[in-house]
């Protein structure tokens, strides 16, 4: 990582109020060349609070953008961190509405232009699409980083039709403590306190909401911009990373709107949910924000350059690798696609037959039979890798024996892009279940590495909308949608397919246990196979990036604690042996305890806990974050404790969220909601 310390813009930075037209005020900071000619800005709209949270990572980005000449401008949405108001759901009405008004405050300063861009990793790369999907005039370009353009089924709350158990809940715990933070004196002065109580008073859990609606209704249709893609009218570089769940996104915002005439562009790299520049596992990693400059410089300040010049896609093509938690560098290639979907990528069928059928049981009549313990998914990883030690998923032998596998020798290389799917043929005596499939790599020694996967709640298979029970007893073809990727598969590996009917605590368990039968004869594997002619090997060869770059960053010391917060194993598996039950203890390690320069200490603990035993209904979950800010100059501290609960029986999910707050040691708001929710789908 070269550090930068000069720029052609000198730069300062302005904390002040965007006033918004109901009188509600959102706190920024603004990062603003010394120029006396107006430049454009660039938004960056998160709730995640940039005077303590983000605040290392804006300054690994904010000063470049500004020292290149531009206004960079990160802004608190309503209720969170500095800004005024009450804590609403993710992505709702107001936080788009505002978002409109905040771009369109920014058009109308005279040190602006009057071009606007957006960009943002994850939540910031969501609303940074939905916002294009709005079309407020000022705003002209988004570098949409780990995002998502379908709320339902590409998103932390449903696969597949299944509940996502792991970041349902986890996302939504987290999501709790976050909003229940205090506001910092250093903005509010001695009005913190009543400001803090009246979000506290004003907030409610994601959770409940979240699961009140398991289909694909209208509550999730709203803020997914692929409900009419014709509606985005900004240029979109959209990027994203192999071990990122959102990667699909990637593929599709390139083909539907590159269909539709828009302006596009589209990279895919070997990384976690992370923008690309930064320090964290895995690489190698590219100069992201010279690539973001570039199609800001481009789109907003009408530069000509090469931007729309390179291919439509570039992605990593990674080769076979060992399995492994964490990985420094994954080997591999750049390649580029000129359209997408590519006529370099072809349908490549794998049959799932009895001569490749790995040892079972199960097999009769032409057909083998599945049912998973329901401890299958344990050696899952987690569902949003973020570079940490414990990310990834290890070693897969175990987890192919808990269901049916199918082996197929490789004689030579195969390398695939883009999305695989398996078609199944199945019956169940149940109406409810879902089935899971696996992309593995084996290697000579056996190690099996996960590729991609994919999950299908069965009552989900004719579409998300709606949930239609299984006819019991009936065959049904299926197809199990898998996460696109690009991999090449080295002669001498064993390409596999596993399929399980449990997958805890990616996937919620159904209350029916039956286990499904698959038809050998009716079932495949198609896989995405790319081959390339020679225009199309030089095309890949010519796929460059530059090394990453970043400005001096913000000087954040961490006490001995270290990033990981409290000493305890970020992912620890273990088993009661007589209560037949499996325990998954995961400490999401975002940041622990911190101090920044201006004094502030910030302080967070969180650990999330996932049993189940042989019982689907015994699945449940727990998350418990602790999270404390002071000042201790002037005395100032405030704390909080947030707890979130799931379990369930056949009916119904049951919930648990209390949050308790102290001013110094004083508790002064405890609050505990409950809820019974009908399970109507999952």
């Amino acid at each position: 990582m070269e550090i930068i310390k000069d720029f052609p813009f000198e730069t300062r930075i302005v904390e002040q109020w965007i006033p918004l037209s109901d009188g509600t005020r959102l706190w920024a900071k603004i990062w603003r060349p010394v120029t006396d000619q107006p430049v454009p800005a660039v938004l960056e709209y998160l709730p995640y609070r940039h005077g303590d949270w983000t605040a290392p990572r804006d300054h690994e980005r904010h000063p470049y953008y500004a020292g290149h000449g531009y206004a960079s401008v990160r802004v608190d949405i309503r209720g969170h961190g500095g800004s005024e108001g009450v804590p609403g759901d993710e992505y709702d009405e107001a936080e788009q509405a505002d978002g409109v008004e905040v771009v369109e405050w920014l058009a109308a300063q005279d040190w602006c232009t009057g071009s606007v861009g957006m960009f943002g990793i994850s939540w910031g790369g969501f609303n940074s699409l939905q916002l294009s999907s709005r079309q407020p005039e000022a705003l002209k370009a988004i570098v949409t980083t780990c995002s998502a353009d379908d709320r339902y089924d590409n998103d932390v709350h449903y696969m597949g039709g299944s509940l996502l158990g792991v970041d349902m809940h986890a996302w939504a715990a987290t999501m709790l403590a976050f909003e229940s933070r205090p506001p910092d004196p250093r903005v509010w002065g001695e009005k913190w306190r009543e400001q803090w109580e009246h979000r506290l008073n004003g907030m409610e859990p994601y959770l409940d909401e979240w699961l009140r609606h398991q289909t694909r209704d209208e509550f999730w249709k709203f803020g997914s911009v692929c409900e009419d893609y014709s509606r985005i009218n900004t240029a979109v570089l959209a990027v994203g990373g192999w071990f990122d769940p959102y990667r699909d996104t990637v593929l599709r915002l390139v083909q539907h709107l590159s269909a539709l005439g828009k302006n596009v562009r589209g990279i895919i790299g070997p990384w976690a949910h992370q923008y690309p520049d930064r320090d964290l596992r895995p690489g190698p990693h590219i100069d992201f924000l010279g690539e973001a400059l570039r199609w800001f410089d481009r789109w907003l300040k009408d530069e000509p350059n090469d931007v729309m010049d390179t291919p439509l896609l570039r992605t990593w093509i990674t080769d076979s690798i060992r399995p492994s938690s964490v990985y420094d560098e994954v080997p591999g290639r750049w390649v580029a696609e000129a359209r997408w979907p590519s006529p370099q990528v072809t349908e490549h069928p794998v049959v799932l037959d009895e001569s490749h059928l790995g040892p079972t049981a199960g097999l009769a009549d032409g057909s083998v039979y599945v049912k998973s313990p329901q401890h299958t998914g344990q050696d899952a990883g987690r569902y949003f890798p973020f570079g940490n030690d414990a990310d990834l998923p290890v070693d897969q032998r175990a987890e192919d024996a808990r269901g049916v596998f199918f082996d197929h020798p490789l004689t030579e290389d195969l390398e695939i892009l883009g999305n695989a799917r398996a078609r199944l043929r199945v019956t169940t005596e149940a109406t409810r279940g879902q089935v899971y499939v696996r992309l593995l790599d084996v290697a000579p020694d056996g190690s099996s590495t996960l590729v991609t996967r994919g999950n299908l709640n069965l009552s989900a298979r004719e579409g998300r909308e709606s949930t239609v029970p299984f006819p019991a007893g009936e065959w049904v073809d299926v197809d199990v949608a898998m996460t696109g990727i690009g991999y090449r598969f080295l002669a001498g590996h064993t390409l596999r397919v596993a399929v399980t009917t449990a997958y805890w605590p990616w996937i919620w368990p159904q209350p029916e246990d039956e286990g499904l039968r698959i038809a050998l004869d009716a079932s495949a594997l198609v896989l995405p196979r790319r081959a390339v002619d020679t225009a199309g090997a030089e095309a890949d060869a010519a796929v460059r990036f530059d090394p990453p770059v970043q400005p001096e960053g913000l000087d954040v010391h961490y006490p001995e604690a270290g990033r990981a917060g409290v000493s305890r194993p970020e992912r620890l598996i273990s088993r009661d042996v007589a209560a037949r039950e499996t325990v998954i203890q995961v400490d999401p390690a975002y940041g622990g305890t911190r101090v920044y320069p201006d004094g502030l200490h910030y302080d967070e603990d969180a650990v999330e806990r996932y049993w189940i035993s042989g019982d689907p209904l015994s699945a449940r979950t727990e998350a418990v974050w602790n999270v404390r800010l002071a000042r201790p100059d002037s005395g100032w501290e405030a704390s909080l404790e947030a707890i979130t609960r799931i379990r369930c029986d056949a009916q119904n999910f049951y919930t648990e969220s209390t949050v308790t707050c102290r001013d110094g040691q004083e508790e002064f708001f405890t609050r505990t909601w409950e809820n019974t929710i009908p399970r109507t789908a999952s």
